[in-house]
C-alpha cells in the first residue's frame, strides 16, 4: 500500500450540497456569492509572494514598535541565543550540562582520531575539530541537545572527494591538509547562504528515504574501510567499493593479515557491541556505551605498551601533536584550480552536513518540545564551520550518536558541548602523548560499532511497506554508495528523489469518491469498500493542485474516468453518467 493510503485520507472531504440536493429536491438551490480579491500593484504582489514564501514566520515580528536600544538587544539576541537563555542559567542547569559534557567527551576523543583518519588526516585534526565548532555553536545555535564534532559520514565523504583531486594524501600532505581546510570553508560558505537567505527547504529535496539508504550504505562502506586497521593490512585499496575492498582484503590474506591485531581489534568490538547491548536494554545504564570507547582506548593501549605489541606488527597511532589548534587562514586557497575543487567538494559536504545536522536537532527538539529555528541552524553550523577552517578544523556537523549520549546524560543547554571543548582542550594540551601506543585496530572497533546503527533495517522495511517508490530510492542510494563510490550514491538519492518529486507535481493522484451508507460523507471508493457510487453522477478528487505542468494530464485522467465508467455502464445497465463533479476543495488552480 503505498504513502497515498494516509495522505489521501486526509484529503477526503464532505460534499455536503451534493447529499443535501438528494434529500430536500425541493428546495431551491442556494448560490453563493464568489468575490473578487482586492486589485494589487505588481510590487506589492511580488512582495506579498517574497514575503510568504521565505519569510512565512515573520522573523522581524518581535522588532516591531521597539525603541532603537531594544532593537539592538534583540539583534544581538537573534544572533546570539545564548543571551536570550543565558539570562535564566542556573546551577541546577549547569550540573546537569556538566555531566553530559564530560559523558560526551570520554566519547568523542576516541570517535574524533578514528574518524580524521577517514578523512586521510592526522588524528590531531579530528580533535581540533571538536574544540573550536563546538564553541561556536554554543553560542549561536538554538539546539539544546545536539553534540557538535566531526561524523563518520561526512568524513568518508570528504576523504573520498578530497582524494579523487590529491590521490596520495601522505605524499602530498599539505596541499592535501589546504584543500581539506579550503572544503571546509566553502561548507561553512554554503550553509551559511541557505541559512542567510533562508533557502533551507532546498535540504528536503533529499527525500528520508534517500537518506536512509545513503546513511545505511556509508555505514557500510565505512565498516569496510576499517578492515585495514582491524586486520592489520599494510598495503590497501584507495577504492571505496564493495568489490575493491574485498579483493584487497582477500588478497592480503596470506601474507598481510596480522593475528595479534585481530584479536586486539575482534575483543574490543565484542565489547563496545556489547555495551552498546546494555545500554540499549536499560536506559539508566546510557553511561555504558558512552565511556565504552575511551575504555578501550585506555586498555589497548595499556597492553600494547606492556607487551609491546608494536614490535609483533601491531599497528599503533605513533604520534599525536600537542597542543590546541595551529592557524590556518594562510592555508586556504583563494585561487588557482584548486579553489573551484575546494568550492565544489565544500558545496557537497555542506549539504550533507546540514542534512543530518537539521535532521537530529529537529528530532531532539520534538522530543523535548521545543521549537528548532532552522535557518538559524545553518548560519550557527556555517560559521562555525568558517571559523573552524581558519582554525585547522575540518567539516563538524552535529552527531547523531553523540547527540543521543548528551540528550541521555541530562544535558540542559549547549553548554555541555562548551564542557566538551574544554575537555578537548586540556587533552590537546597535555594528554596526546599518551595516545601514541594506541593501537589502530580499536580506532577501528570503535568507529565499526559507532555506524553499526546507521543501518536502519526498521525504517526501511517500513518505507517498502508505505511507498514502493520510496523504497527504489532507498536501495538506489544504497547499492550506489556500496558498489559505486559514495558520490554516485549521493547522486543516485538526490536524482531518484527529484524525479519523484517531478512525477508527483506532473502526475498527481486522482480518485473517485462515493457515499458512505447513512451518512453525507463521501470517501475514495478503493479505501472504503462501503461505499457506493452515486446513479448518473462521477465524483473525481484531484489530489493536487492543478499547474500548467499537470493540467492536459488531469483533463486526459478525468475524461478516462468518465470512458471507463460509461463502459461499465452499459456492461451492468446502470444509470448512464450524467453529471461530472470535480472535488477541488483544497487546492488552487494556478494556469
Amino acid at each position: 500500500m503505498s504513502s497515498a493510503v494516509h495522505s489521501t485520507e486526509e484529503y477526503d472531504m464532505d460534499i455536503r450540497s451534493l447529499s443535501s440536493s438528494r434529500s430536500h429536491p425541493q428546495d431551491p438551490p442556494y448560490v453563493h456569492k464568489v468575490g473578487l480579491p482586492p486589485k494589487q500593484n505588481l510590487f506589492k504582489e511580488f512582495k506579498a509572494t517574497v514575503k510568504e514564501t521565505f519569510f512565512a514566520d515573520d522573523p522581524l515580528r518581535s522588532f516591531k514598535d521597539q525603541t532603537r536600544s531594544k532593537k539592538f538587544i534583540l539583534g544581538l539576541q537573534a544572533i546570539f541565543p545564548i543571551l536570550e537563555w543565558g539570562r535564566n542559567y542556573s546551577f541546577a542547569k549547569f550540573r546537569g550540562d556538566l555531566i553530559a559534557g564530560l559523558t560526551i567527551a570520554s566519547l568523542c576523543i576516541p570517535q574524533d582520531i578514528g574518524y580524521a583518519k577517514l578523512a586521510n588526516l592526522d588524528p590531531q585534526y579530528g580533535l581540533y575539530s571538536s574544540f573550536v565548532p563546538p564553541l561556536i555553536y554554543a553560542f549561536m545555535g538554538s539546539s539544546r541537545d545536539i553534540a557538535i564534532g566531526p561524523v563518520a559520514v561526512v568524513s568518508l565523504l570528504l576523504g573520498t572527494l578530497l582524494q579523487n583531486e590529491i590521490a596520495d594524501p601522505v605524499a602530498n600532505a599539505a596541499e592535501y591538509r589546504r584543500l581539506a581546510f579550503t572544503a571546509t570553508f566553502f561548507a561553512g560558505i554554503t550553509q551559511v547562504s541557505l541559512g542567510f537567505l533562508r533557502l533551507g527547504f532546498l535540504i528536503d529535496f533529499l527525500s528520508h528515504a534517500a537518506i536512509v539508504g545513503f546513511m545505511g550504505g556509508a555505514a557500510i562502506t565505512i565498516a569496510l574501510q576499517q578492515l585495514k586497521g582491524f586486520l592489520g593490512i599494510k598495503k590497501f585499496t584507495k577504492k571505496t567499493d564493495i568489490v575493491s575492498v574485498m579483493h584487497s582484503v582477500f588478497a592480503s590474506a596470506h601474507h598481510g593479515w596480522n593475528w595479534q591485531t585481530i584479536v586486539i581489534g575482534a575483543s574490543l568490538l565484542s565489547f563496545l557491541l556489547f555495551a552498546k547491548y546494555i545500554g540499549k536494554k536499560n536506559s539508566k545504564l546510557f553511561w555504558v556505551p558512552a565511556i565504552g570507547p575511551l575504555i578501550s582506548v585506555i586498555l589497548s593501549t595499556l597492553f600494547v605498551y606492556i607487551t609491546r605489541a608494536d614490535k609483533d606488527g601491531v599497528q599503533i597511532v605513533n604520534h599525536i601533536e600537542k597542543g590546541i589548534n595551529p592557524s590556518s587562514v594562510n592555508q586556504l586557497y583563494f585561487s588557482g584550480d584548486h579553489l573551484l575543487k575546494g568550492a565544489r567538494i565544500g558545496i557537497v559536504a555542506g549539504m550533507i552536513a546540514l542534512t543530518e545536522a537539521i535532521a537530529i536537532g529537529r528530532t531532539f527538539a520534538a522530543m523535548k518540545d521545543y521549537q528548532l529555528d532552522g535557518n538559524k541552524e545553518m548560519v550557527a553550523l556555517g560559521t562555525m564551520n568558517i571559523v573552524g577552517s581558519m582554525a585547522s578544523c575540518y567539516v563538524a556537523t552535529g552527531s547523531f550518536s553523540r547527540s543521543a549520549v548528551n540528550y541521555m546524560s541530562g544535558c540542559q543547554t549547549a553548554v555541555s558541548n562548551i564542557v566538551m571543548s574544554i575537555v578537548v582542550f586540556l587533552t590537546l594540551q597535555f594528554m596526546t602523548p599518551l595516545f601514541k601506543y594506541t593501537p589502530n585496530a580499536v580506532l577501528s572497533a570503535i568507529i565499526i560499532s559507532a555506524v553499526v546503527g546507521l543501518v536502519d533495517f526498521d525504517a526501511a522495511y517500513l518505507i517498502w511497506k508505505i511507498d514502493k517508490f520510496d523504497f527504489v530510492a532507498c536501495v538506489g542510494a544504497f547499492f550506489g554508495v556500496v558498489f559505486a563510490s559514495v558520490e554516485i550514491g549521493l547522486l543516485i538519492a538526490v536524482s531518484i528523489s527529484f524525479f519523484k518529486l517531478l512525477l508527483q507535481v506532473t502526475r498527481p493522484r486522482t480518485a473517485i469518491l462515493g457515499n458512505l451508507p447513512r451518512t453525507t460523507v463521501y470517501r475514495n471508493i478503493l479505501q472504503y469498500p462501503d461505499a457506493t457510487k452515486v446513479p448518473g453522477v462521477l465524483i473525481v478528487r484531484v489530489d493536487s493542485a492543478i499547474y500548467f505542468s499537470n493540467s492536459n494530464y488531469i483533463k486526459e485522467r478525468i475524461l478516462r474516468w468518465l470512458t471507463d465508467e460509461e463502459e461499465l455502464v452499459n456492461k451492468s445497465g446502470h444509470q448512464k453518467i450524467q453529471f461530472l463533479i470535480v472535488e477541488m476543495s483544497r487546492n488552487q488552480a494556478i494556469l
